[in-house]
């Protein structure tokens, strides 16, 4: 990889910073407070206790594998209730057939639980793979077109909200026919796309594809679609051309038990669809270590794992981000480690269940993990990046005295707007989601710019290593270093993908 393109990715990545939230009115300064703070150095025995956690499910024995070009034919499905940006609520159901025919059925919702149908798509249309992406690394590219797009209303208050975001031509010629109930044509191959688009539809997201199994050792296997990422920003969402990909759906047949939405979603229609029943109410509790549940994809040619560890106590967290050049995150570019504190709002008002933060990210620490990257990173000018010509592989340097490194895109201090959000996966274990970053690359460093949406769910640590307590966790781990310093080394570890995740935390 040339020196101008790995320039480009990694600023790319390195401009989003831990996102955090307050509310309108709000005037904490926890974040500013000075408080105790986490210190950092690394070894071999802490880093494979980090690599246990993150990884524990290869030692239950699963194997990952990706086919190129993938195969599609089956039904895929939903397994939970999933947020679009803006946001939007829905399930979904995409059916593939051999002859590259495919039907999509999308259901649309009132709120995030999924148990207010508003309405239903049904889209029927044609898809050709084409190439390996030479953009996302393991993905294939792909071409669609449409024959026919269809709605059915669920109730009048759905006609008319869906009614006051169209044109006055789109509801005279389309909404005003349609009865609840009933399917009503929004599209044809005869007819124009200027409806569909006032909606915001878009099936871009079939331009990117991959298929992953996961191979159990007891024989089963899971199959999960990764298709497209949906764009941010609602005007861009129609054109968009994915790089990275959104929540994945599960094989109707081979998937996750047990998983009641995925049944409820393949049994939908478009006239009966899936109320997915009311989730018990999980309080927001960050306290712990939280890791990535998997090599994760972002826009813009990102491959990381992400690691974050909460003190609520002293309102300080740590991330850490381990980037990679590829998709099953095997060959390691850069490490960030991102330290600073938070401060919680106000329950969110667009997502219920959902909590507004604010992230400030007081200290950066960067490791190069290979000789291309420490090279690049030499070039910068002294001052403005660490010590410029020190940066050696495997070497971490602190970007604190030099207030970031404008190269990658890091400035300091720095103050984003998060949302974040806890579930129950089906072992009824937590899952943390934190808000989705701006798909252009920008930092959510307003709170007009909080996200909508949500990434990937990290699960909580809470192995015979790490313990979901963070004073448990401190003192299991004195059994494991020697002294306090060997404790700091592997606290650091744990936060490191925090930071990355800072550029994650989107």
């Amino acid at each position: 990889m040339s020196s101008g393109r790995f320039s480009h990715l990694l600023r790319g990545v390195l401009v989003l910073l831990p996102a955090a939230v307050i509310v309108a009115g709000t005037r904490s300064k926890l974040w500013e407070v000075p408080t105790g703070h986490f210190t950092s150095s690394s070894n071999k025995t802490e880093s494979l206790q980090w690599e246990h956690c993150q990884y524990r499910h290869l030692k239950e024995g699963v194997r990952i594998t990706a086919d190129i070009p993938p195969k599609l034919d089956g039904t895929w499905v939903s397994t939970r209730c999933e947020v679009r940006p803006g946001p939007e609520f829905l399930t979904r159901s995409y059916t593939f057939h051999s002859n590259r025919h495919f039907q999509a059925l999308q259901h649309y919702y009132t709120e995030s639980s999924c148990e207010d149908p508003a309405y239903s798509l049904m889209i029927r249309g044609k898809i050709r793979l084409l190439q390996a992406s030479w953009i996302t690394l393991g993905a294939t590219e792909a071409e669609h077109h449409l024959s026919r797009v269809g709605i059915v209303l669920h109730s009048v208050a759905a006609k008319h909200r869906l009614a006051s975001r169209l044109p006055p031509a789109c509801v005279s010629l389309s909404l005003n026919e349609a009865v609840p109930g009933k399917p009503y044509e929004l599209y044809n191959t005869r007819a124009g796309r200027a409806c569909l688009a006032a909606m915001g539809f878009s099936v871009m997201e079939m331009g990117l594809v991959r298929v992953e199994m996961q191979h159990h050792s007891h024989g089963g296997e899971v199959r999960e679609l990764f298709l497209g990422d949906i764009h941010t920003d609602w005007a861009q969402r129609t054109q968009h051309r994915p790089t990275g990909y959104q929540q994945p759906l599960q094989n109707a047949m081979y998937h996750i038990h047990p998983c009641p939405v995925c049944a409820l979603v393949y049994r939908s229609s478009e006239q009966r669809p899936p109320v997915l029943p009311r989730a018990p109410a999980v309080p927001l509790s960050l306290e712990g270590h939280w890791v990535s549940q998997r090599c994760e994809t972002r826009p813009n040619v990102l491959f990381l794992t992400r690691d974050f560890t909460f003190n609520p106590g002293q309102h300080a967290w740590r991330g850490i981000y381990r980037h990679y050049l590829d998709p099953a995150c095997s060959q390691p570019t850069f490490t960030l480690t991102a330290l600073g504190h938070y401060a919680q709002g106000n329950p969110s008002s667009k997502l219920s269940g959902a909590s507004e933060f604010v992230f400030k990210v007081t200290q950066v620490k960067v490791t190069a993990m290979d000789e291309s990257t420490a090279k690049l990173l030499n070039s910068t000018r002294p001052g403005k990046c660490g010590r410029a010509g020190n940066w050696r592989h495997g070497v971490e340097q602190d970007l604190t005295p030099t207030n970031g490194c404008p190269m990658l895109g890091i400035r300091l201090p720095h103050k984003e707007y998060e949302l974040f959000k806890m579930e129950l996966n089906h072992r009824k274990h937590p899952l943390l989601f934190t808000g989705e970053r701006p798909t252009d690359g920008s930092s959510p460093d307003r709170p007009l710019r909080r996200p909508t949406s949500f990434q990937l769910p990290m699960v909580l640590c809470n192995g015979e290593e790490m313990h979901p307590s963070f004073s448990t966790f401190k003192s299991k781990q004195v059994q494991l270093a020697s002294g306090t310093a060997g404790l700091e080394k592997l606290v650091l570890l744990v936060f490191g993908s925090a930071l990355c995740s800072w550029l994650d935390v989107y």
